[in-house]
């Protein structure tokens, strides 16, 4: 007798990634044990890291720029005195130097440095690109590439603990940001060298680690049948957005792809802003974009998803 088919899930899993395996070791074991097609990832965690990965099933895949571009705080132990190829524990020593001269005040004033609107290099083992090629593949070539520096925010960075030569933060960042290029750069401000011994991923937009399923738990609820109460409608992933309640005409317009017209309403809309669309009754029908030459909102990404529970509308 042939397998039944699995019904289609579209919805987001807040996965607590153990260490040791990839981002896409994840999500191939989360598309094997739900059965689904589309399955991503939404924000790159490296082997050495743990903590918080979102996984986007099914029409929520449509949604993973927004979960990768929501921010993220992370806890990370940084090593000083020893440098690596990586700018972490995994990589080849590069350098090594005494670190006993480095004190608090010492710390405290180099990641002050660290706040705010930032350049950061990347590091040349990561998962960009550089025409077309990964960079940790030019570098495992022995291809030198000299990179430039990007902006990236750092809305607060906090010093946890300080036990030579370890030191511990706690870092609320945007998107694409590197902890591995700010245990590196740290430990170059301060002259001794440092890379990146642990880290933490404990929060990604709405998802806490707190909250967050092991792996081998989510194996187990889609084993089981028992996977509806942990799976996150999509829009959990827009939270910053504001939200807008419609009703049957206009739901039928967004439907169709068709702009729509709000003017009158309580609702005031800034230059281009994005919300996301529900219906009176609750259900989750679309982020809309307000267009600025028309006046009007313009659907981007329907879904019209029908939950068992309404989402909220906050």
């Amino acid at each position: 007798m042939a397998k039944s088919r699995e019904p289609r899930i579209d919805g987001i899993l807040n996965i607590d990634k153990p260490y040791g395996i990839t981002s896409m070791d994840v999500v191939r074991r989360i598309k094997r044990a739900s059965g689904q097609r589309r399955v991503g990832h939404g924000g790159t965690l490296d082997p050495i890291a743990t903590g918080v990965i979102p996984i986007c099933l099914g029409l929520a895949t449509r949604l993973m720029e927004d979960v990768v571009g929501n921010p993220k705080t992370y806890l990370a132990s940084i090593e000083l005195g020893t440098t690596t190829d990586t700018y972490d524990a995994l990589g080849e020593i590069t350098e090594q130097r005494n670190p006993s001269g480095v004190s608090l005040d010492d710390i405290e004033v180099a990641i002050s440095a660290f706040s705010g609107d930032i350049l950061q290099v990347p590091p040349m083992y990561s998962a960009l690109k550089r025409e077309g090629k990964r960079l940790y593949d030019l570098a495992r070539a022995g291809i030198e590439i000299e990179l430039e520096a990007r902006p990236v925010t750092v809305h607060a960075i906090r010093l946890r603990d300080w036990t030579p030569t370890v030191l511990t933060l706690e870092v609320d960042c945007g998107k694409g940001f590197y902890m591995r290029s700010l245990a590196h750069d740290i430990g170059q401000s301060l002259g001794c060298g440092g890379h990146l011994k642990t880290l933490a991923r404990l929060r990604t937009g709405a998802f806490a680690v707190a909250d967050a399923l092991s792996l081998d738990e989510a194996e187990e609820r889609f084993a089981d049948g028992n996977w509806r109460e942990v799976v996150h409608s999509p829009d959990i992933a827009l939270r910053n957005l504001r939200a807008l309640i419609v009703g049957n005409r206009v739901e039928e317009m967004i439907r169709n792809g068709r702009a729509f017209d709000l003017s009158g309403g309580s609702l005031q809309p800034s230059p281009s802003e994005r919300c996301r669309a529900y219906s009176t009754d609750g259900r989750f029908l679309a982020t809309v974009a307000f267009d600025d030459n028309l006046h009007k909102w313009r659907p981007e990404k329907v879904f019209a998803l029908n939950y068992p529970e309404p989402a909220g509308v906050v």
